[in-house]
């Protein structure tokens, strides 16, 4: 049943909310840029980043690496995945739940430049959690929040929004 799905979600978004969770994201370097920029098909990036690096000059992340990278790790193996193609990492409140959940947009305010260099640290909490109604049915929205941090700056801070759909009945 949709409200229990949909409740249990809610209730965990409750006890979670505003505590925050930090995680060390280690150092990051130009090779990780670089993936970055590929990634984006930004090959002009790629060719300074390189250049810069071979000078001995600072070189700075693409400007939405933060936003854009969810962790510097392998990734999970394919069968990991939930059906919606996120990691438990990436699914707040849901783990273990028949949930579906599809990115509402996100917010991103950039701090100081990245370098690399720099040992990031990333922390997330739950904002807000908020139960709706559409013509597909009921959904809940989440907002969540991930500041990142380096040499005690505020580098980025992304605020996202998650929509949650039960999918117990799909």
């Amino acid at each position: 049943m949709a409200e229990d799905v949909l409740g249990e979600v809610l209730a965990r978004a409750r006890d979670l909310a505003d505590r925050w969770e930090e995680e060390d994201c280690g150092v990051v370097t130009v090779k990780d840029f670089c993936r970055y920029a590929a990634a984006l098909n930004d090959t002009a990036y790629i060719g300074r980043a390189r250049a810069d690096e071979a000078a001995g000059r600072p070189v700075s992340a693409p400007p939405l690496f933060l936003a854009g990278t969810f962790s510097w790790e392998d990734g999970p193996a394919e069968d990991e995945l939930r059906p919606d193609g996120l990691t438990a990492r990436e699914s707040p409140c849901t783990q273990g739940l028949p949930v579906r959940q599809v990115h509402g947009g996100e917010s991103v305010r950039i701090g100081r430049p990245l370098v690399a260099g720099t040992r990031v640290r990333a922390a997330r909490a739950v904002r807000s959690a908020t139960r709706k109604a559409g013509r597909s049915g009921d959904f809940v929205v989440l907002a969540v929040t991930t500041r990142f941090t380096g040499d005690g700056a505020e580098l980025a801070s992304v605020d996202e929004t998650i929509i949650v759909k039960d999918n117990s009945q799909a």
